[in-house]
């Protein structure tokens, strides 16, 4: 664990707290929601983080700061998005300082505008600062995804209601979780967490392989599990629903090859095998892919390469230092 904050006396138990006053993730049972990471993935984040923050000799510069001193400091939006990481940075603001208080009325998923207030922290200014940039970093990123993910799936619904924006694996080292938590705030779905939570079939697994072999193989070792197959031309995408693959990703194909790739899925493989999208998909040509009927678009941008919010921590008030007590 990295050290704590730089407050001497801190209370022994304090709650951080979520739409009033609701125990922090260092209790065992909390409030589940859609777009929430895991607790365990949460505090592991942090916790990495913290350290890399802190460690080895702590916040020198918070340390030049009057340990008597309080203060009052909120998180505000500076531009228009949607907001994330709520869970994240409750998490930081408790580990470095179980005194600090936290009223954070805005919910994962909440859009915000330039101005509005996510969360207002109160307590030891200097553990406050020493929380500052590892609860902003948390937040700033995953609400960036949030919003790039919203602004997908707006363009997609209006072109096709049906389809849907998924992720990708393509995350950062060690936050998949909370990345592909930020896409479900957005409105967006997750493709696989794992590389255990499907078999998903591209050229490079092939090898002497044919299509049908692969997705036979995959059907007779994990059953009951989804089987993608990774196609490049209209010949591979009737092999893969011939074979009885779950779903079809096409790859790299204009709107156009994806409308004739749909219109033969739906004709030989029926309503249950999906039709996903993949390769260089933008904000920009998304709708024609929903337009041209595919039920899945996959996205890794949202996760890889997405532009932070801004977010920021301004004070709100610092109240007089007490008075030393008389010798």
């Amino acid at each position: 664990m990295p050290p704590k904050g730089p407050t001497p006396g801190r209370a022994p138990r304090a709650e951080l707290c979520h739409r009033g006053r609701v125990p922090s993730t260092d209790d065992t049972q909390l409030p589940s929601a859609f777009a929430d990471p895991p607790v365990a993935a949460v505090r592991d984040a942090v916790t990495r983080a913290l350290a890399e923050d802190v460690l080895p000799l702590g916040d020198l510069t918070a340390s030049l700061v009057d340990p008597r001193h309080r203060a009052t400091m909120r998180l505000v939006a500076r531009s228009a998005g949607v907001a994330a990481g709520r869970r994240c940075a409750l998490e930081t603001f408790h580990q470095v300082d179980t005194g600090v208080r936290v009223d954070w009325p805005t919910p994962d998923g909440a859009p915000v505008q330039p101005g509005t207030v996510l969360a207002e922290v109160e307590g030891s200014m200097a553990s406050i600062l020493t929380a500052e940039r590892t609860a902003l970093n948390f937040v700033c990123h995953l609400s960036g995804i949030a919003t790039a993910t919203r602004r997908l799936v707006d363009a997609v619904v209006a072109a096709n209601p049906a389809t849907r924006v998924l992720d990708t694996r393509k995350t950062l080292p060690g936050l998949r979780a909370l990345q592909k938590a930020a896409v479900r705030a957005g409105g967006g779905t997750n493709h696989r967490g794992s590389l255990s939570d499907a078999v998903l079939v591209k050229d490079n697994h092939l090898g002497g392989l044919t299509i049908a072999g692969a997705v036979g193989l995959a059907r007779t070792r994990w059953p009951g599990r989804m089987v993608e197959v990774e196609c490049d031309t209209l010949d591979q995408v009737e092999q893969a629903v011939a074979a009885g693959a779950s779903v079809i990703m096409l790859d790299n194909m204009g709107p156009e090859q994806v409308a004739e790739a749909v219109a033969l899925v739906r004709s030989s493989g029926g309503p249950g095998v999906l039709v996903e999208v993949s390769g260089g998909v933008t904000l920009a040509t998304a709708p024609a892919y929903a337009a041209a009927g595919a039920d899945l678009v996959s996205v890794g941008a949202l996760t890889h390469s997405v532009q932070a919010l801004d977010v920021g921590l301004d004070l709100v008030a610092v109240p007089a230092t007490p008075a030393p007590p008389e010798p």
